[in-house]
């Protein structure tokens, strides 16, 4: 069964490539078949692999797959090899259960767009790259994938190219994703001229070996991974692309911010683990990003109006949990909060897209309400997914990930305090900006009348996604009961084991972060159903009107960035059009077309003058061979 973990990449580029060749001729419910059917048997292959590693894990705990030698030069012997250990399986299930579940909503809400066959050949590409990566055992194969993932983003960002605003989001995320990239491809470079491989397991072998801790090679290789890092997650100083993605259909909104490219990022350095322990400069640095990020995108997420803006950045703050969880150690509670936020924010998404369908395209939480009655799987499932995101105390997987994430922070040496206060106040700002849409959403006087899709494909996806949000962060359960078999233990295969803490300590820690999310709702409650008015009053004072326009604009970094960065290239391109670089090759353009326009004065038609050059270019060789 091992042997079929090719497959699992390979199907959904299959659906690719007959989508992109013959998709344009078939009809929309055969491409439907091929781009939803593709990702399904992706998703059961990956099922049944997955199954087969648990239920025997091979020697060492991780499984190899060499495909074939992709370059052979000198000692540069990169090959098309898979590697499936702890981690990689986590990636690999989620990544392909999740997309077919998007896929699926996908059919039926895309039905009635044109370019039907276009979009689900991105989409299936957009798989494809992301489980090449994390399934990838060398960091090129692994960079081909981020390329990968990367293409696929400009072209489902920009999927409505006529209009004008998507396709300068989609050119901002290439952009701004490019920065991170390049600082990726520094970061490769160097790892190969100072371990001499880009074999994951052989580099992270070796670079113990090799390298100090603390010393400035490894921290120049996680500062360079770091940096890609943040571009693909959307982490400060890189993320103002992400909300501006929004302009996509709203299952690449899905597909983006829960089980690809956004997570590519703590993939990398959760994979590269051994560099960021010998630099634990870095892994502060990666701490100290993810705190900033998730308190920054906590604070925009309360004043944005579009409901998918809002989730775009919660998704931002909760990748920053994530890099506050990588940053500390705890290595595995930050990969239980990708497959718990997987779940509930592909789950919010999609729910959010069948009210936005409903309701004509209105993305304004201020134009709808009352929507529990007329969308009451879109309203459930919707508020399953946003107690999740809470941190709703107990009953949802949401809590688990993210309290594992704070408890370990909370232990993690000088400026753990802090990092954890930081946390703390994310899950309040978490809550009240959830909750702000549920009370806004659904509850209330209605204000746009809906008209009701009764799609099974639409809800289908729904009601799983909301089963595996509540039920998900039940693998981690049991540590609080004792040494058993659950997540923690499973990752201990493929990541450092986290830190041991008290019972008594846990359990205060478990009862503040719930009573902070409990506390988070119960604001939203009070601020925007049970007394709105005195909220829509304080946006009215000229220092708060100010201050809510500034932190709906992402604190400024466009405005800032346009005025550092882009003005001056832009004033630096206008002037370098016709600087003395270009000088002397236009002095050779003019050169040759002056002599082209000499010789060709030479083909008068005369046939006398042929025979004369011909004759006198004879006299002049033979007079060369005579005299020289």
């Amino acid at each position: 069964m091992l042997r079929l973990l090719w497959l699992i990449a390979a199907l959904p580029l299959a659906g690719f490539v007959v989508l992109a060749l013959a998709g344009f001729r078939m009809p929309r419910r055969a491409v439907a078949t091929v781009g939803v059917g593709a990702v399904a048997l992706s998703a059961a292959t990956a099922l049944a692999v997955a199954v087969r590693f648990v239920a025997a894990p091979p020697a060492g705990h991780a499984y190899s797959q060499t495909l074939w030698r992709w370059i052979s030069v000198s000692t540069f012997r990169p090959t098309i090899g898979l590697r499936l250990d702890a981690l990689s399986l986590v990636m690999m299930v989620v990544v392909a259960v999740v997309s077919f579940l998007i896929h699926l909503y996908a059919s039926a809400s895309m039905e009635n767009e044109e370019g039907y066959a276009r979009f689900f050949a991105y989409m299936n590409l957009f798989v494809a790259s992301m489980l090449t990566l994390v399934l990838a055992d060398n960091l090129l194969l692994l960079y081909l994938g981020w390329e990968g993932v990367g293409l696929c983003s400009y072209l489902l960002i920009g999927f409505w190219y006529k209009d004008q605003v998507n396709g300068r989001a989609a050119q901002k995320a290439f952009i701004v994703t490019r920065i991170g990239d390049v600082s990726l491809a520094v970061g490769i470079f160097f790892l190969f001229t100072r371990l001499g491989t880009l074999d994951l397991q052989k580099m992270l072998e070796a670079a113990p070996q090799v390298w100090l801790k603390g010393s400035g090679a490894p921290l120049a290789a996680a500062l360079l991974l770091v940096g890609g890092a943040v571009g693909k997650s959307a982490q400060l100083p890189l993320q103002t692309w992400l909300p501006d993605a929004m302009a996509g259909p709203t299952p690449v909104s899905a597909l983006i911010h829960a089980a690809t490219m956004v997570t590519a990022g703590v993939y990398l350095i959760a994979r590269t683990h051994t560099l960021f322990e010998l630099a634990p400069a870095a892994a502060l640095a990666v701490a100290i990003i993810g705190a900033a990020t998730l308190l920054l995108a906590g604070v925009s997420a309360l004043f944005q109006r579009d409901i998918k803006r809002v989730l775009a950045y919660s998704t931002m703050s909760q990748i920053g949990y994530m890099f506050l969880a990588l940053g500390v150690g705890a290595w595995s509670a930050a990969i239980l909060h990708f497959m718990t936020h997987a779940l509930f924010k592909s789950l919010l998404f999609l729910a959010a897209g069948v009210v936005i369908d409903a309701l004509g395209h209105e993305h304004d939480i201020y134009k709808m309400g009352a929507l529990r009655r007329s969308l009451p799987v879109a309203f459930w499932t919707f508020l399953i997914a946003g107690a999740s995101l809470s941190g709703f105390p107990i009953v949802t997987a949401g809590f688990y990930s993210k309290d594992w994430i704070l408890d370990e922070t909370w232990t993690a040496g000088a400026g753990g305090h802090w990092l954890w206060a930081a946390g703390i106040v994310g899950t309040l700002l978490t809550a009240i900006y959830t909750f702000r849409v549920v009370f806004l959403v659904f509850f209330g006087q209605e204000k746009t009348a809906p008209t009701v899709a009764r799609r099974g494909r639409l809800l289908v996806p729904l009601v799983i996604l909301a089963i595996l949000s509540a039920v998900g962060g039940l693998v981690e359960v049991p540590r609080t009961l004792g040494n058993l078999p659950v997540f923690s233990t499973f990752m201990r295969s493929a990541l450092p084991a986290g830190r041991e803490m008290g019972v008594g300590l846990e359990a205060l820690l478990e009862l503040i972060a719930g009573a902070v999310a409990l506390g988070g709702i119960a604001i939203a409650w009070a601020a925007y159903l049970r007394f709105p008015r005195v909220v829509a009053v304080l946006p009215r004072g000229p220092l708060t009107r100010h201050l809510a326009r500034f932190w709906s604009a992402d604190w400024g970094f466009d405005v800032l960035y346009g005025w550092l960065i882009e003005r001056p290239y832009r004033w630096f391109a206008r002037v370098d059009q016709s600087d003395a670089i270009d000088q002397p090759f236009r002095g050779v353009a003019l050169g040759t077309r002056g002599l082209g326009r000499m010789l060709s004065r030479s083909e008068t038609g005369h046939l006398r003058w042929y025979a004369m050059s011909i004759v006198a270019g004879a006299v002049i060789v033979i007079a060369i061979v005579l005299f020289a």
